[in-house]
């Protein structure tokens, strides 16, 4: 991969991560192909090939109702998240796919309450070069911990 490309897959997470940290949901689908795979799993499971997740899509039709449903049915405190990404690792590259992974950490804060950590983990990421720039055709979101406080609403 030259230096370009990399430069690229970095601005990109970055992206990701200024779009969910600022609440632009409507914008966050727009990060993945049609056809895609957005799942969040405790580590457990993933290492053991188990398939329970606390989320699973597989289209961008279900990333588009996810946000609907955020933004319109669910009814939580409100509260601020901002995301920490590594650098990517890049696994490999075949023909317009990278396969790259990152470890995140995502702090979450209410409003009159200290900040902590909400959720940690390592991105596990297929990622498709397209004409309209860098597309994940799958993100598996990999979480440290056994337990996660009450409810995800937005994505990690």
């Amino acid at each position: 991969m030259d230096f370009a490309t990399y430069h690229e897959l970095q601005r990109f997470y970055s992206a990701y991560a200024e779009c969910v940290d600022h609440g632009d949901l409507d914008d966050w689908p727009e990060f993945f192909l049609d056809q895609c795979v957005y799942r969040v799993q405790a580590r457990e499971n993933f290492d053991r090939g188990f398939p329970l997740a606390v989320l699973s899509l597989e289209s961008k039709g279900m990333l588009k109702d996810r946000v609907y449903g955020v933004k319109e049915t669910l009814f939580h405190d409100p509260y601020y998240q901002r995301h920490i990404v590594s650098a990517p690792l890049v696994h490999g590259t075949s023909g317009d796919l990278i396969v790259s992974e990152a470890n995140y950490v995502v702090v979450r804060t209410k409003p009159g309450k200290p900040s902590e950590v909400y959720n940690a983990g390592r991105y596990l990421d297929r990622i498709q070069q397209t004409p309209d720039g860098l597309r994940f055709a799958q993100r598996i979101c990999v979480y440290d911990s056994e337990l996660i406080p009450n409810s995800m609403v937005y994505p990690i």
